[in-house]
């Protein structure tokens, strides 16, 4: 064959391929077109020479009609309801349809048993209407037939109420016959008219002009009836597969809540904008479950709609230019937008040209790679109203699309991962009786991951107790294969230094803190960016931001998984030792190779271990000896050897005096040992340039720190419970970046040494329950950046040395007990930055310095328990920034400045048990809480209280004069207020002096539907017990007499319940019409107190009058 020939052939079988196909695109277009349009009529459609194209049918998209999604019955026992004349179809068409229906397993509704009359009856309706699908076989006669007419209406009902699908079928008439009713399909309308009502008329003109308007299959443009059989058939069977109607959240816990907070970002009401939303978190989070319930619930509000799948692609990286790839991704989104598996498009932009302008909903399930969303259309393109979702574990990739609006999926809370794994364990939402701990211990151990939890409760349904006690101990060390699987796809997709990074945070670090500066500098030697690779990790959903466990806890298995394949049989040989078992048997059997980097140990029990027992671990770099209550590690040899290469050494209940002789700490950056019997850790000065952290807290026979000089870089000492502990090395003042230290009930200790000063970039000392501690060396005053000093406790401390006021950084200054403690320094207003001051129980304290007046910025003053302190200094109205004074039990305390109502932002004032207090001066207005409990001598009030929110509480203050009682009464407020008494005022209208029951009649002049009232009660204990610290609060019913309505309101929490106490609060009574009232009092869940008395005034005295008490 002459070759030009053959390329002239080929050529143009391709030209008539891509003709065809585009015919098909622009046949389907013109069908959604008309199929969203309520006002063109089919003739568009009817004319053509093509068969009308697979979706044909009515889906009820909000553009043809307003209906909602689907709520019909999924219960029914038949798919597809039928309505036709019999007599046109019956014997051919309606019978081949039902044969290929049978074919595909679609069932249509059978009404061979149902009597025909003059309407439609119930089981028709109900028939109908538990339907998925209905289909209108309009033949010549069809209109002849009551009953098919009044079928038809019903149909369209169901449409528009209930987002029935609708299939319309011209079986050989006119479309536009049918929806104008002329023709011979009119005239037999008109003469089924005869004699029916106008309104009848009405109902089926508007049924049949709507069904008209259904792009639909006309029977006329077929040259051959099996095929367009075949193809309704076809359409319809993809219909009820691919599109169930939406029936609620059963079985997806929390999934409504997921929905309505992503219906807020997808703004569904604006019409006009076009929004991409993603959806990101890590495997197994429930991203495509939300997608697709999202998609089904909202896919009929667009003219079209495709959920897009993706398969991981992590096996080749794929540039954003590939053009094979962005082809083949165009040609996968057209096949499933349009249900057509055969498409074979040759130019990128076919998708987007074919999208362009309509209103799309486009959902992109498992993007994991940004050419992904290149092939796709682009939003700007789309109609107004569109909407793109994009689900993807990759944060990076929507970053790098710009897209806005995220939605990050969280774990779901405890109950209702509870309630996940028990439906698929037990099949309801609740564990059997029996297994409620077991369910509970196997969704932690899934780590509320709905992944997880579904697997999991897969795997234990069905299986006895025994099995299920027999399966945690396994599923504690090991990951479910098919969860595995899934979550491996993230980690597949890394390059090889973030995978090793994440088998690094899995097997050891993620019980460290890796936002500290540690993590770093004990990685830097091993990966080129610590912090590159986090963000990665953090991208691709693998660890979350936070600092603690940032790893979820089965992502922590898959990369101890990844591990232990490294060497099954031989643990010795892995990366990482983690499980208990095996790492007990390494180090009692000496199989420890080069291999090992890390061993993180846990749960063990009391083992001895060689003085050899690390010889063969020469690369090991970060050890872990964790606390643990089943048994300790014994070295009754000592201990020999340990690697030089350790990075950090964290060996709780460590057994020895002191670290192996031999042993360089050069790599050193953390060392932890709690609760060791350390005495010293080495001799002599050794290279601790790399030390970030040292914490020997707990390590109660410690004697001595080792020398300091080269510790120029640690930041972090822990030296809490150090009861031995007598001094810091002078040399500690080469640390000058260490920036917290702790030395908390170091009780031996004496003194601190003058290099303390050189720490300048100190901002934490914690000093408290340093009982031996006698003063302060001046050269703290060099501290310049601290900014907690806590010296709590600090009981053989007499003074503060006067260059404490150089500190201006510091935030909070802590003197809790000390109780040798006579006066603070004068300078101590220089600290004008100081927001906190503790000085509880500093009972030998006189009096405060005058310049604690200029401490502008203290917002929190405690004086309690100061029991010497006789007075305030006037000075004290200069604290503009304090909100809380405590004076309680301040035994001395004569009287209150009046100087103190000048504090213009205080809010807390206590005064509990001053019992030399008699009176109280004006207070600030800004009052919110005043607690003068047990001021057993004051008498009198010269104050107001106007703030509507303010507490009062005066209990026990037994001499409060009557203008002092007065004012706490008729302080309005919506708090409660205490004081004492014995009986209910007489400034309280109307009093029931037994039980807790009023009948008030309103002044009908003045009823109002809202009225507020001030409520006085007075508490009875039930039998002989005595008061004790118990809360509780009130319920007032408030009942109308002439018509049983009842109000119910609730008091403010009454706290203490004591007797002999009069307790008055605010009501609002709103919606009452009545004007007589009946009022009860109950003490709310409470059984051991009763109402002895109480009483009502209404704000507005004038509006009513008692009628009398019951």
């Amino acid at each position: 064959m002459d070759s030009s020939f053959f390329l002239t052939i080929v050529a143009a079988a391709f030209a008539i391929g891509f003709f065809i196909f585009l015919r098909k695109l622009r046949i389907h277009q013109e069908n959604e077109d008309v199929g969203s349009s309520s006002t063109s009529p089919p003739s568009s459609l009817a004319s053509s020479t093509s068969p009308p194209s697979t979706l044909s049918s009515s889906t009820s998209h909000p553009s043809s009609s307003t209906s909602p999604p689907s709520s019909l019955s999924c219960t029914g026992t038949h798919h597809v309801f039928p309505s036709f004349r019999g007599d046109d179809v019956r014997r051919n068409f309606l019978s081949h349809i039902q044969k290929e229906f049978r074919r595909k397993g679609i069932t249509p509704f059978i009404d061979n048993e149902i009597r025909r009359g003059e309407s439609i009856g119930p089981e028709l309706i109900k028939a109908i209407r538990e339907s998925k699908i209905a289909i209108v076989l309009l033949s010549r006669n069809y209109a002849s037939s009551k009953w098919c007419l009044e079928e038809l209406v019903e149909i369209m009902k169901c449409k528009k109420e209930f987002g029935l699908t609708v299939f319309a079928i011209f079986y050989e008439v006119d479309p536009s016959h049918v929806k104008k009713l002329t023709g011979e399909f009119g005239a037999v309308f008109q003469k089924t008219c005869k004699g029916r009502t106008k309104e009848n008329i009405m109902r089926w003109r508007q049924a049949f002009e709507e069904v008209a308007t259904i792009a639909g299959y006309d029977s006329r443009n077929w040259e051959n009836e099996a095929a367009m059989i075949e193809e309704i058939a076809t359409e319809i069977s993809k219909r009820l597969i691919n599109s169930s109607p939406f029936s609620g959240f059963e079985g997806l816990i929390g999934m409504e809540a997921h929905i309505e907070k992503m219906k807020q970002l997808l703004c569904l009401d604006s019409t006009d904008e076009r929004r991409t939303v993603g959806i990101s978190g890590p495997s197994g989070i429930g991203k495509s479950t939300i997608a697709r319930v999202l998609h089904n619930q909202i896919s009929d509000g667009f003219q079209m709609s495709v959920f897009m799948k993706f398969k991981p692609s992590y096996t080749r990286p794929i540039c954003s230019d590939d053009h094979d790839v962005k082809l083949q991704l165009e040609q996968q989104f057209l096949a499933q937008l349009i249900n057509q598996e055969d498409i074979k498009i040759h130019q990128l932009g076919t998708a987007q040209n074919f999208v362009m302008g309509k209103k799309v909903l486009i959902v992109l399930d498992g993007v994991d790679r940004l050419v992904q969303l290149l092939a796709m259309p682009k939003a700007v393109c789309l109609g107004p109203g569109s909407r793109i979702i994009i689900t993807t574990q990759d944060q990076q990739l929507l970053k790098a699309f710009q897209i806005k609006h995220i939605y990050n999926v969280d774990f779901p809370p405890d109950h209702e991962a509870l309630q996940i794994f028990c439906i698929h364990a037990f099949g309801h939402d609740s564990p059997d009786d029996g297994f409620e701990k077991l369910a509970t211990k196997v969704t932690r151990l899934a780590g509320n991951l709905p992944l997880g939890l579904r697997v999991m409760g897969s795997h234990f349904r069905g299986m006895s107790k025994e099995d299920w006690k027999g399966e945690l101990p396994r599923l504690r060390i090991r990951l479910h294969g098919e969860i595995g699987s899934i979550l491996k796809f993230s980690y597949d997709a890394l390059d090889d230094e973030d995978k090793d990074l994440f088998l690094h945070i899995a097997c050891f670090f993620n019980d460290e803190d890796i936002d500290h500066n540690t993590f770093e500098d004990t990685l830097r030697h091993k990966f080129s960016n610590v912090q590159r690779g986090l963000r990665v990790l953090v991208q691709r959903s693998l660890i979350s931001e936070e600092r603690f466990l940032p790893m979820h806890n089965l992502l922590v298995q898959l990369g101890r998984e990844i591990v232990r394949s490294q060497s099954i049989y031989e643990p010795g040989k892995r990366q990482f030792l983690v499980d208990g078992k095996e790492i007990c048997e390494v180090l009692t059997s000496h199989t420890g190779s080069e291999s090992v980097i890390g061993i993180n140990l846990e749960d063990y029990w009391s083992i001895n271990i060689s003085e050899r027992v690390f010889e063969g671990m020469s690369n090991l770099q970060f050890l872990r000896f964790n606390e643990n209550s089943y048994g300790r590690l014994h070295l009754p040899q000592g201990l020999n050897y340990l690697p030089p290469k350790l990075r950090i050494l964290h060996w709780d209940y460590y057994p020895l005096t002191s670290l192996p002789s031999k042993f360089n700490p050069k790599f050193l950056v953390k060392i932890k040992m709690y609760f060791s019997k350390l005495e010293k850790l080495w001799e002599g000065i050794q290279p601790l340039n790399n030390l970030k952290v040292m914490d020997l807290g707990y390590s109660w026979n410690l004697k001595e720190l080792p020398n300091l000089s080269t510790a120029t870089n640690l930041l972090e000492m822990v030296l809490s419970e150090c009861l031995s502990l007598i001094e810091l090395p002078s040399s500690i003042g080469n640390a000058t970046n260490i920036q917290s230290l702790d030395l908390t009930n170091c009780s031996s200790l004496v003194k601190l040494p003058s290099s303390i000063g050189n720490l300048i970039n100190l901002q934490e000392l914690d000093l408290s329950s340093c009982s031996s501690l006698v003063e302060l060396p001046s050269s703290i005053g060099n501290l310049i950046n601290l900014r907690k000093l806590d010296l709590g406790s600090c009981s053989s401390l007499v003074e503060l040395p006067s260059s404490i006021g150089n500190l201006i950084n510091l935030r909070k200054l802590d003197l809790f007990m000390c109780s040798s403690l006579v006066k603070l320094p004068s300078s101590i207003g220089n600290i004008i930055n100081l927001k906190e001051m503790d000085l509880h129980m500093c009972s030998s304290l006189v009096e405060l310095p005058s310049s604690i007046g200029n401490i502008i910025n203290l917002q929190k003053l405690c004086l309690s328990e100061c029991s010497s302190l006789v007075e305030l200094p006037s000075c004290i109205e200069n604290l503009i920034s304090l909100e809380k004074l405590d004076l309680s039990g301040c035994s001395s305390l004569v009287e209150l400045p009046s100087s103190i109502g000048n504090i213009i932002n205080l809010q807390e004032l206590y005064l509990y048990k001053c019992p030399k207090l008699v009176s109280l001066p004006q207070l600030p207005h800004s009052l919110s809480i005043l607690h003068a409990e047990s001021c057993e001598s004051l008498k009198t009030l010269a104050c107001s209280f106007p703030n509507p929110e303010v507490w009062l509480k005066f209990t026990d203050c037994w001499k409060l004069n009557e203008k002092g009682r007065d004012i706490i009464i008729q302080t309005s407020t919506s708090e409660c207020t205490m004081l004492p008494g014995r009986e209910v005022p007489a400034f309280f209208t109307y009093r029931a002096t037994t039980g807790g029951s009023l009948a008030v009649k309103l002044n009908e002049r003045h009823c109002r539907t809202s009225f507020r009232f001030k409520v006085c009660i007075l508490l009875v204990r039930k039998g002989d017990k005595i008061d004790c610290e118990e809360r509780g609060s009130v319920y007032l019913t408030i009942v109308e007499k002439q018509s049983g309505h009842k109000y119910s309101l609730k008091s403010p929490t009454l706290y203490p319940l004591l007797t002999e106490h009069l307790y008055t609060f605010e009501v609002e009574a709103k919606g009452v019409e009545s004007i007589e009232l009946l009022f009860e009092f109950e003490i709310n869940f409470n059984e051991d107190w009763e109402i002895g008395e109480c009483g009502i005034r209404p704000l507005l005295e004038e509006d009513a009058h008692v009628e009398g008490s019951i």
